[in-house]
């Protein structure tokens, strides 16, 4: 993964975490999934790399690999579709939905799309109350 692909993207005031996403691998499926890689770093250096899918008419996201250290990905064993909750571990995954890819229940209309999206995040009402 190329360190000038990683877009930062807020999540919260309250996380110490960075978050990104490699502009590389953001997709939209014919099945209207938007996926991508999402990068977590920790303020101590820890670093935690996944590729996710959202589905925003239906508000649910799911992890369908995890990346090791040497690079190669490790398919989750429990990948089935979760609804997105705003808790700490989800608080990225909504934010994403949220404030960058859907618009309500409409997902981007392609991988441009989505990346425009992505790069101007909007102000909108949250779901989940004010951050």
């Amino acid at each position: 993964m190329e360190e000038s692909r990683l877009r930062p993207f807020f999540v919260s005031s309250a996380s110490p975490n960075s978050f990104f996403i490699d502009e590389g691998s953001v997709s939209v499926g014919a099945d209207q999934v938007v996926r991508y890689t999402l990068v977590v770093r920790t303020p101590g250096g820890a670093e935690n790399i996944t590729f996710e899918g959202l589905r925003c008419a239906t508000g649910e996201r799911r992890i369908y690999a995890s990346a090791r250290r040497d690079g190669e990905w490790t398919p989750l064993k429990n990948s089935a579709w979760q609804a997105i909750n705003d808790n700490a571990y989800n608080r990225p995954r909504a934010a994403l939905a949220y404030d960058y890819f859907c618009d309500g229940p409409a997902p981007p209309r392609d991988r441009e799309h989505a990346l425009r999206l992505l790069r101007s995040p909007r102000d909108v009402f949250q779901p989940f109350g004010a951050r």
